[in-house]
């Protein structure tokens, strides 16, 4: 249903919501495979990643089409400026093709210079009446565009609704499949007690991620393997465009060492690898907090969640469920479907002892 519309909705606008529709379709396409997926699925992991999958290929069919509905919506306004600043040259062209469609033949004939006149007049129209008739059909195809586009952009909105329909069930399928979960490997047992010592006893991120290593009871001395030839290549963890730069002031000055990445109200946030789950829940003045170790000596630091899923010391496979951003859902009534991205996500990667810019670890699309 929603390639279908999709593919409606960019034939209408300019190329650059072609592109969106390209990737509408693909997410479809996805988005089927995950269902056929989670109907095979028969673990509790197997549901987990259907379930994510299927949430991924949400967002990304949703964001295309709300591309879509923008550049239909730009198109729109274009198309209408166009035509409210023809308005006068319209209503004189109307006029004289009205005029002479209505002329009876012997007064078109007549002329107050006389046969000579009249047939000079006559030539004249012959050359205009081709220029007349193309402004018109150009006026025509224009109105006919507008009204195209606005019937477009309402079925892709009616289809937009129930993806965000959609994409809410599954979300909600999602928390209760990862709660039933009980197949994913353990490294360690979370020492609470010490953990609470350790959040009670440190005043910032830093002196909380150098602690993280003396706190775990029990832990297998074991490996995720190396990752370092992945270096610069890894996805985002959450769909978004980096707002920040690490060392960038935000509007207080304050310069962190990690990037803002911008997101929508309840967006995915996945483990880009494989890695042990250090840390998660509420720290400091961070929100929600989920904390990934890929290798020994290397953090990820996922900062400002609205919900975390795991259990600390679970191994997760890469792709699997971190959290969700908070923030409230868009209206299935339509209300903030095409709103920005209003929630953010903070992350650092620390090597060692301390922190290094992200974006050496993780590709975006603006390379």
């Amino acid at each position: 249903m929603i390639r279908a519309a999709l593919i409606l909705l960019f034939l209408a606008v300019p190329a650059a919501a072609q592109d969106a529709g390209a990737s509408a379709r693909a997410a479809g396409e996805r988005l089927e495979a995950a269902q056929r997926r989670l109907d095979a699925a028969e673990g509790g992991q197997d549901r987990v990643e259907a379930l994510t999958e299927t949430i991924r290929a949400f967002e990304a069919g949703l964001a295309a089409m709300r591309t879509g509905l923008r550049e239909a919506s730009i198109r729109e306004a274009a198309l209408s400026r166009r035509l409210d600043a023809r308005q006068t040259e319209v209503a004189q062209l109307l006029g004289v093709l009205q005029a002479l469609s209505t002329a009876e033949a012997p007064q078109q004939l007549l002329h107050p210079e006389g046969p000579l006149g009249a047939a000079r007049s006559g030539m004249l129209v012959a050359a205009v009446t081709p220029g007349l008739a193309a402004e018109a059909a150009e006026l025509r195809r224009d109105l006919e565009e507008v009204a195209t586009v606005r019937a477009l952009q309402q079925e892709a909105e009616e289809t937009l609704q129930d993806g965000l329909t959609g994409v809410q069930e599954a979300r909600a399928r999602l928390s209760r499949a990862i709660a039933d979960r009980t197949d994913l490997p353990k490294r360690f047992t979370a020492d609470p007690v010490r953990t609470a010592i350790l959040i009670a006893a440190t005043e910032t991120l830093d002196a909380f991620a150098s602690g993280l290593a003396e706190i775990a009871a029990g832990e297998e001395v074991a490996s995720d393997g190396d990752i370092a030839d992945r270096k610069g290549a890894l996805p985002l963890p959450v769909q978004g465009q980096v707002l920040r730069q690490a060392g960038e002031a935000d509007a207080a000055g304050v310069e962190r060492p990690g990037i803002v990445v911008a997101t929508r109200p309840q967006a995915l946030v996945t483990a880009p690898t494989a890695g042990t789950l250090r840390y998660r829940g509420p720290l400091l003045d961070y929100g929600q907090v989920s904390i990934l170790e890929p290798q020994p000596d290397l953090l990820f630091v996922f900062a400002g969640l609205g919900t975390v899923y795991g259990e600390i010391g679970e191994v997760l496979p890469e792709g699997a469920p971190v959290g969700l951003m908070g923030g409230a859902p868009a209206s299935p009534s339509g209300e903030g479907a095409l709103s920005p991205a209003s929630e953010t996500l903070y992350m650092e990667v620390r090597e060692g002892q301390g922190p290094v810019d992200p974006l050496t670890w993780f590709a975006t699309d603006k390379g």
